[in-house]
């Protein structure tokens, strides 16, 4: 009977694992992607999730390949700086998380002037369960470390 059930919790572990895996390589394959095409796939994603029509595909095209091409920037630079072995000061720290908080305003306020209400709302929704999905993510993501 200790032989079946400690079989299960090392297959369950093992299974854990591959997924886990798994996971970090679809972010590898996103982040090798030209801010185009990450935008292209982004666009067309939320086209299926919320029937966009032309024109607000074009436009959140527009938008997706502006924010991709500033993420891969800032990316970049701070890669430069970590391999440089530099840190943040607390001021740094707060000025950085600020003008994210800004732009995520920005891109909220955006969205509302491209979709109806009803889409809106739909991406509002979606917004919320991705951000939850996250904090366990997150949760998860400490643990290890420890």
């Amino acid at each position: 009977m200790k032989k079946i059930v400690l079989a299960a919790l090392l297959l369950v572990g093992i299974t854990a694992m591959a997924q886990e895996q798994n996971r970090k390589e679809g972010r590898r394959q996103m982040a090798d992607l030209t801010p185009e095409q990450m935008a292209t796939l982004q666009t067309k994603r939320m086209t299926l999730a919320l029937d966009l029509t032309e024109d607000q595909q074009s436009k959140i095209q527009e938008m997706f390949a502006k924010n991709a091409a500033e993420r891969k920037a800032k990316m970049e630079s701070y890669k430069a700086s970590k391999e440089r072995g530099e840190t943040l000061s607390d001021d740094e720290k707060f000025a950085l998380k600020n003008e994210r908080l800004d732009k995520q305003i920005a891109h909220k306020e955006e969205m509302k002037s491209i979709l109806n209400n009803e889409q809106y709302d739909k991406w509002e929704n979606m917004r919320h369960k991705r951000g939850k999905h996250r904090k366990g993510q997150d949760r998860n993501r400490k643990a290890e470390k420890k």
